[in-house]
């Protein structure tokens, strides 16, 4: 149960932190034969400490074990913006109300209660591992010819933002309060609202409310604006108010993917893909596959 090699890079790898591992054999036997890489760590800041060289797929915690509890470990990583994509799955003895609910609070997403069943974490584990993996494969393709997203919630809080849109407010003017939007880009929290704004390193940045999203959160989406006509590939695309999910098509379209792959990505049929393609084509003026990836990686003048 050392770091995984080269070769078993592709195995999902899953992180599983208690103070007792000898207790957990059988879980962790199966696991490695459901075609997992286990690693394991005895508590809190052993599992820390593991999480500086490799990022797993999924973490199995412990809730309560000497020194940094479970709780407060899940927080810690939750608060690591490189870490806060993993789903922590907690096994734990504790099964009070208060307990659950603490787990779910600090950012786990279940909650298994010991004796652990091995068939059930490892079912449980599959979904979660699934869901992550498409979720932020989905949102880190928004990162794609001088694009980013941010979402904002409905008291103006940033609830996630891309790589790329993080790097942008960072350069912006200071928040009035930590989790804030910058307060040039008040303006553009009004629906379908479109705005323009100059980062502190001189990128000229457009700015467009794309409407309500999941969980009553809005959508913005950033384009670099480049100087020129309107026919300037981040323009265009900033102009043809593309849908979150229109703009997630578009991004995969522009890596390669065919229809059945996005709708595999996306879990939607090619179908449906398809008709997602043909609003996109009619945005952007364009009416060819080829057109539109291109379109999307900055490659049409």
């Amino acid at each position: 149960m050392q770091t995984p090699s080269p070769l078993e890079a592709e195995r999902p790898v899953v992180l599983v932190v208690d103070d007792a591992p000898s207790s957990l054999g059988m879980l962790c036997d199966t696991l490695e034969s459901s075609g997992y890489t286990v690693l394991v760590a005895a508590d809190g800041e052993a599992a820390l400490q593991r999480l500086e060289l490799v990022v797993p797929d999924a973490i199995l915690l412990d809730g309560m074990m000497p020194g940094l509890s479970g709780f407060e470990t899940c927080r810690r990583i939750k608060a690591n913006a490189a870490l806060a994509h993993i789903p922590v799955l907690f096994m734990t003895g504790l099964s009070e109300t208060a307990h659950v609910v603490e787990g779910f609070e600090c950012g786990g997403v279940d909650y298994v209660v010991k004796p652990i069943r091995a068939q059930e974490v490892l079912a449980r584990l599959h979904t979660h591992t699934r869901n992550a993996r498409i979720t932020r494969m989905a949102r880190d393709a928004v990162d794609v010819a001088g694009m980013g997203v941010v979402f904002v919630d409905a008291h103006g809080r940033v609830a996630w933002r891309s790589p790329q849109a993080a790097l942008w407010l960072h350069a912006m003017d200071a928040p009035p309060a930590p989790g804030l939007l910058p307060a040039s880009l008040n303006p553009v929290l009004v629906p379908s609202a479109a705005i323009t704004v100059m980062t502190a390193a001189g990128t000229r940045l457009s700015v467009r409310n794309l409407g309500a999203a999941a969980l009553g959160e809005t959508m913005l989406l950033f384009a670099v604006q480049r100087e020129g006509a309107g026919g300037a590939p981040s323009a265009r695309l900033a102009e043809a108010a593309l849908t979150p999910r229109e703009t997630e098509v578009l991004s995969w379209l522009a890596k390669g993917k065919t229809n059945r792959d996005i709708g595999e990505i996306l879990g939607t049929s090619p179908r449906t893909v398809n008709k997602h393609l043909e609003h996109i084509f009619e945005k952007l003026g364009v009416e060819t596959r080829a057109a539109a990836a291109a379109l999307a990686s900055g490659q049409l003048a």
